[in-house]
């Protein structure tokens, strides 16, 4: 298992537009394949800093999940709202692995 975080920059006075967003991923993302830890928004201290956190398979299984859900309706419509929106300035994703005992598979 892999985990996707990805970390927005996103404008502070559309944080609510923001949190819409990250509602309609808790229906989509799940349903195209990648289990949802979550997405979190600004709360206290940086009010232009979120994230979205998921885990997957694979980079191989991530790219077949992309692809649905880019095929989705509820996320080409997520997608739309957000171009539409323009809440995000700047999206940027890493993938990391569980490293650390006791939750890591073994080597």
């Amino acid at each position: 298992m892999i985990t996707c975080f990805i970390r927005y920059e996103i404008d502070p006075f559309k944080r609510e537009a923001f949190e819409t967003y990250a509602r309609t991923w808790g229906q989509a993302i799940p349903r195209c394949g990648a289990e949802l830890i979550g997405y979190f928004a600004p709360h206290e201290g940086s009010a232009t800093t979120a994230y979205g956190v998921y885990t997957i398979e694979s980079l191989a299984a991530y790219e077949a999940y992309r692809a649905r859900l880019a095929a989705d309706p509820l996320g080409r419509e997520n997608y739309r709202f957000a171009e539409a929106e323009r809440f995000i300035r700047r999206e940027d994703r890493i993938f990391l692995k569980l490293a650390s005992a006791p939750h890591a598979d073994p080597v």
